[in-house]
């Protein structure tokens, strides 16, 4: 076989993949498709234990009900029910979804809003495109030559990036926004987490997650993984903290505001930057044809 058959076959095979994919996510028989998916409310909140895993999420008992039957379910978090739950409340929403008729089968998300939904089982044909694409623009740079690559690879990325440049930017605005409209509140660490895991080469190393807890103008008890840089976490805890969260909602909170309103910055600038590389690699592409 040449590197056309070759290519042939690669092609055809991705494109017969991304077709059952795509046909199996609109007819809705993909695993997305099958999920249930409700809003619970959490009822309880316990304190995560002095020394645990984070991997375990702060103990929660919630509610919710079977949309297609009505039965209400009052379940726990524990057993690694998806989500590791970072941020609760008693009266917060969290997502729940489940196999159609296995409401026992549920897994939890942080948050009402479940990502898996967007998308819908179409991550495989996704990728399924994007093989058959990448074959061809690899072909394209063997045939007629390796600036075609350049033209074939970042062209549309440059457009992709410049279509998703004003979202990003209202993003970044909204964020900074909210940032900025943060209201205070004490916060004490009521447990350290602690977490030993080994990488690729042997070598061990351990987190430490402290866990915060405090009360809003509202009155509202929130007990939260306190995501930001915080000095000697494996001896904080009993220190006391100032938290700045979202009046809306405490689940948006950040110990140092100032870091915040950097990465936003960042944010900007990276995507800046990658749309700027991209539009040169292939503007240098089209002047080496």
């Amino acid at each position: 076989m040449d590197p056309h058959d070759y290519l042939a076959l690669w092609c055809a095979g991705g494109v017969a993949v991304a077709l059952v994919g795509y046909g199996r996510s609109l007819a809705g028989t993909t695993r997305a498709g099958r999920t249930v998916r409700t809003a619970g409310r959490v009822t309880r909140v316990r304190e995560p234990r002095h020394g645990g895993s984070r991997k375990d999420g702060i103990p929660v008992v919630i509610t919710f009900r079977d949309p297609s039957t009505g039965e209400g379910f009052t379940v726990t978090n524990d057993r690694g029910h998806g989500e590791s739950i970072t941020v609760a409340w008693v009266g917060r929403e969290l997502g729940v979804h489940y196999p159609r008729g296995r409401p026992h089968a549920y897994r939890l998300t942080n948050g009402p809003h479940d990502e898996d939904a967007d998308d819908r089982g179409r991550t495989v044909p996704h990728c399924a495109v994007l093989l058959v694409y990448a074959g061809l623009v690899a072909v394209a740079a063997v045939e007629w030559g390796w600036p075609w690559a350049l033209i074939a690879t970042c062209g549309p990325l440059a457009v992709l990036l410049a279509g998703h440049l004003p979202a990003n930017l209202r993003a970044v605005r909204r964020r900074r926004t909210e940032t900025t409209a943060m209201v205070t509140a004490r916060a004490r660490v009521v447990a350290v987490l602690k977490d030993t895991d080994t990488d690729g080469e042997g070598t061990t190393f351990t987190t430490w997650t402290p866990v915060l807890a405090f009360t809003t103008r509202e009155g509202t008890e929130v007990t939260a993984h306190c995501p930001s840089a915080v000095s000697d976490r494996a001896d904080s805890h009993g220190r006391y903290f100032t938290v700045h969260h979202a009046p809306t909602d405490p689940a948006r909170f950040t110990t140092d505001p100032a870091a915040e309103h950097r990465s936003h910055t960042w944010d900007t600038a990276l995507h800046l930057l990658a749309l700027f590389l991209t539009a040169a690699g292939a503007a240098a592409g089209t002047v080496l044809l």
